[in-house]
């Protein structure tokens, strides 16, 4: 095999595959006729149930319609690409909605929903969908209303089975609340997405056995990825955490964390925070991320204003990472963060080979004691960052 044909494909060339796959999947719909009055395991056309993506179209029921009709055999939407208007819209159990993914950083494209109305909670409701997939779409909240997730499963208890949902090449964007809220969520993943400029977080979550890998959460008014009820076992792989006005992760009493190879870039507070609920966080591995510019917002003199904050943690390795003190682009704005890592009351913790050049503005490492056994640190070479570099 070739070296060129053993190269990763670029996030340009995925979007490519996915118009080309999902382009497929319309033929393939074609093919296999899927009718009104004759829904089953198949891809039902969006186009061939009423629903009208010319972005001036209300399709709410037309779209809720074709959504029930999938639900009721394990089916799928195929959404072929246009602006579709819609409010709130309801996705049924072992069912799939699928879209061309052709979005980019700043704007909606390909499949793309946009939410009409103020009086909506949300605009996809997984709520009762378990084992839904979303898939190549473009959900556009336009700023409308208050509190309005784009993407919400909203449950007070756990339910007797897993989730087992797939979010993959969606984009969430401009919604007054959280991009993705999951309350309750079970097995689940979130793959090559993006979730940003939203009135909350960029994705909210109180679940565990989550897989969230290559996605963007940017620009947020809260924190890009953010678990402050219970969460657990969450793979957080290869994401881009970037310019959100609060922390760009905090975990609260969060258990059995694999944070590794993420770059976390000019978070409002610090780029990432454990912190205590009623249990500490216990079992992280922070592993080979790059820290750059916290602590936007952050007093100097905060706490918050840090590369990472670890406080009352059990069982942590924070090792081989790198931190990086800096402007915003173009040598503007506040140098920061003032601090590399604060920790406090850490038990059975482990602080080593992390590199710190320039990597703060006041302390490279800050220790407020408090401590039980088991923790080392060691071997963080780096030094302040200064005005003259």
């Amino acid at each position: 095999m070739t070296e060129r044909t053993t190269e990763k494909l670029s996030r340009r060339d995925m979007t490519r595959g996915a118009i080309l796959g999902s382009a497929s999947m319309l033929l393939a719909s074609a093919t296999l006729g899927a009718q009104e009055n004759s829904a089953s395991r198949e891809f039902l056309d969006a186009h061939m149930w009423g629903v009208v993506g010319d972005g001036k179209s209300d399709n709410t029921q037309a779209l809720q319609k074709v959504l029930d009709a999938a639900g009721q055999n394990g089916g799928g939407v195929f959404l072929p690409p246009g602006i579709y208007r819609t409010r709130e819209l309801f996705l049924r159990p072992g069912t799939a909605l699928v879209g061309v993914a052709a979005w980019n950083y700043s704007n909606p494209g390909g499949s793309v929903l946009q939410l009409i109305g103020n009086d909506s909670v949300c605009l996809l409701n997984l709520t009762e969908g378990r084992g839904v997939s979303l898939e190549g779409l473009s959900l556009d909240g336009g700023g409308l209303g208050k509190n309005i997730h784009g993407i919400l499963l909203d449950r007070s208890k756990w339910g007797a089975h897993e989730d087992s949902f797939p979010i993959d090449r969606c984009q969430v964007l401009h919604f007054t609340g959280d991009g993705a809220h999951l309350a309750c969520a079970w097995c689940f993943s979130v793959r090559h997405s993006m979730f940003a400029y939203c009135g909350g977080d960029g994705l909210n979550l109180r679940g565990w056995d989550g897989f969230l890998l290559d996605n963007w959460f940017s620009g947020n008014k809260r924190a890009g990825f953010a678990a402050r009820q219970e969460n657990a076992s969450v793979t957080f792989t290869a994401n881009r955490i970037e310019w959100n006005n609060e922390e760009n992760v905090p975990i609260t009493g969060g258990d059995g964390y694999q944070i590794t190879g993420n770059f976390f870039d000019r978070a409002g507070t610090c780029g990432l925070a454990l912190r205590k609920s009623r249990v500490p966080c216990t079992q992280v591995c922070i592993t080979g991320n790059f820290f750059k510019r916290s602590g936007k917002f952050a007093a100097a003199e905060s706490h918050d204003s840090a590369h990472i904050l670890m406080e009352e943690c059990t069982g942590v390795t924070c090792v081989g990472n790198n931190l990086q003190a800096y402007w915003d682009d173009n040598n503007a704005g506040t140098l920061s963060p003032s601090f590399g890592i604060v920790y406090r009351g850490l038990e059975n913790c482990v602080i080593r080979n992390n590199v710190l050049h320039n990597g703060a503005m006041r302390q490279l490492m800050l220790d407020l004691g408090e401590h039980k056994s088991g923790v080392l640190v060691n071997d963080n070479p780096g030094k302040l960052l200064s005005m003259g570099h």
